[in-house]
């Protein structure tokens, strides 16, 4: 009996024994594995939990324009947040922040006792705001100073510029464009606080210093920007029009002097209407559908029929197909049949017999109508291909329209008539500015645009900005017979009021109808040159439903001769006595 006792008092021994090693043997893996090969997780774990990061915002870099003037720059503002831990009054501290940042108690009230290692309370705080604040010396309140965007000029060249959104990125313009050149990099700071989560006074703060973006030096220049706002907002209130579009370039290089859009809106405040709106019984999405047509460019981002002014591109075609010459002569008794359609002439009596320089100097519907014949619509598609009109211009600001265009198989007499004086088809401002660029400077395609260098903040080259550019669009012949058509519709035919004294401007006038026709809207345009002989700046301006005269020739030439006779002594470029000349070789 006593052995049976023993050897079951053993075998009790040697199990609890056992399980005992296995226990410890598991501890001890267990152990290990901590100890080896989770080790970095855990002590990520543990420094999470006795410290604590808050951002340092990097100072985003500035837009600066072709004078050196700065469009863009950043203000000296403050995130005000709170550690609940620490906080030591907490109704002092509601009281206060409620006082200097008007908010609302129950928002205070939430944020402040929420149990968290850091909660923002507001961003983008005035720096005055924040000295105040600080100067309460509140225990587990923290005023942290970051940037904030700021345009110096306001609504001057809103809708190239762009703006920034809370988290300091682009969102539209050149500002969402060239982001990654802008933004730079944030900051840290890290500071030690013990298992409570208050912090160690001793332990000091750990830095991690932000790096400056970079500066975006551009084309646009702030004396022509203004010139050409200047215009725009004239013809805006003496038209009593929807919009004015003003775009000034140089068409030897694409570089952009002016892109003008009115009304523009405040960049220092982007989400309030530049109109009033009662916006009181509208969704969030009819809110948003309404700045983002406020933030439209459209120069950039809305097509249009050119009308008349895209004659200049007719002629260019054919010039090109050679079937057309300048003694070439035309009868015009105020409408051409087209099948069973009667096209009409602006002017219903007719201009009798013409020259096709006559034709163009008078933007004559019939002789362009003929032309497009001559052209056919094969070889006018192609010179749509060859000129660049159904590509986008590559223009570096976001959402480029492109040309809206029949296809070939569906173009008859009809549509080959309305498209030979600019209709029945829609491009964009920018797209028959850099079309025109192409046909004026000897044949070149320019990529129209803004950005020219990237510089550090001490001044540095960082990168130099590069555009693709396509010769041989039209010859030398062709494009010196296009700059001499163009100098007499200024000089003698409907371009007149764009003519100045002691400069040679060439120029094509326009007058077409917005889609639905029969509304009785118009959009009048004129696209000029200076000087005619060796063009170094193109100006355009499209003045959208003008009320009372709409004929471009008559309200959108004076805006150009406006806006030239302001940037042309600024450009350098002087008077002459005038000499015109017919080209070398007749076409």
């Amino acid at each position: 009996m006593y052995s049976k006792c023993k050897t079951y008092n053993r075998k009790k021994i040697i199990l609890i024994f056992t399980c005992c090693l296995l226990a410890v043997c598991v501890l001890t893996g267990r152990l290990i594995k901590l100890m080896v090969f989770e080790s970095e997780y855990y002590q990520e774990l543990a420094d999470d939990l006795h410290e604590r990061e808050r951002s340092i915002k990097a100072a985003r870099g500035k837009i600066i324009d072709a004078s050196g003037t700065v469009l863009a720059t950043n203000r000296t503002v403050c995130t005000i947040s709170v550690v609940h831990s620490q906080i030591k009054e907490p109704e002092r501290v509601i009281e206060v922040l409620c006082k200097e940042l008007e908010l609302p108690e129950e928002t205070v009230r939430k944020r402040v006792e929420k149990y968290s290692s850091i909660e923002r309370i507001k961003t983008n705080v005035e720096k005055e705001i924040g000295d105040r604040i600080r100067a309460y010396q509140l225990e587990g309140v923290k005023i942290d100073e970051d940037f904030k965007r700021y345009y110096p000029y306001g609504s001057l060249a809103s809708k190239v510029l762009g703006f920034t959104g809370s988290d300091n990125q682009g969102i539209i313009g050149l500002e969402v464009v060239y982001d990654k050149y802008l933004q730079g990099i944030n900051g840290t700071i890290l500071t030690q606080t013990d298992a409570r989560g208050v912090e160690i006074a001793d332990a000091g703060e750990e830095r991690v210093e932000p790096v400056a973006g970079s500066d975006l030096y551009i084309s646009l220049d702030y004396n022509i920007q203004l010139y050409a706002q200047q215009a725009a907002l004239k013809a805006l209130e003496q038209k009593q029009a929807t919009y004015v579009s003003i775009l000034v370039m140089n068409p030897q290089n694409g570089e952009i002097y002016a892109c003008v859009n009115v009304p523009e809106f405040d960049l220092n405040d982007p989400f309030t209407l530049n109109v009033d709106v009662d916006t009181s019984g509208l969704t969030e999405q009819q809110k948003q559908d309404l700045l983002n047509q406020m933030w439209r460019n459209q120069s950039i981002n809305d097509t249009y029929e050119p009308g008349s002014t895209f004659k200049t591109i007719t002629a260019a075609a054919a010039l090109e197909k050679d079937v057309v010459s300048l003694e070439d002569t035309f009868s015009c008794p105020g409408f051409r049949m087209v099948e069973d359609r009667r096209i009409r002439c602006h002017k219903v009596g007719g201009h009798g017999a013409e020259t096709f320089v006559q034709g163009i100097e008078n933007s004559c519907n019939p002789v362009f109508i003929d032309i497009g014949q001559r052209i056919g619509v094969d070889d006018f598609c192609g010179y749509f291909e060859q000129f660049g009109l159904l590509s986008k211009t590559g223009v570096d600001l976001p959402g480029e329209a492109g040309t809206i265009f029949h296809k070939k198989e569906n173009i008859g007499p009809v549509e080959l008539a309305t498209i030979s004086f600019g209709q029945s088809f829609q491009i964009t401002p920018i797209q028959l500015a850099a079309t025109v660029s192409s046909l004026i400077n000897g044949g070149t395609r320019v990529t129209p645009h803004f950005g020219v260098e990237i510089r550090d903040a001490q001044g540095t080259l960082l990168k130099k900005l590069t555009y693709a550019q396509k010769e041989g669009i039209v010859s030398e012949e062709t494009s010196e017979t296009m700059r001499f058509l163009l100098e007499k519709v200024v000089s003698e035919g409907g371009g007149k009021k764009a003519y100045i004294e002691g400069y040679r401007i060439g120029g094509k006038t326009a007058t077409s109808q917005t889609l639905p026709r029969g509304t009785n809207k118009y959009i009048s345009s004129f696209i000029g040159f200076a000087p005619a002989d060796d063009p170094q700046v193109l100006a355009m301006a499209i003045i959208h439903n003008p009320q009372g005269i709409y004929y471009g020739g008559t309200i959108a030439a004076p805006v150009v001769q406006d806006i030239f006779s302001n940037i042309l002594p600024y450009l350098g470029i002087e008077k002459e006595e005038i000499i015109t000349e017919i080209p070398s070789e007749d076409r």
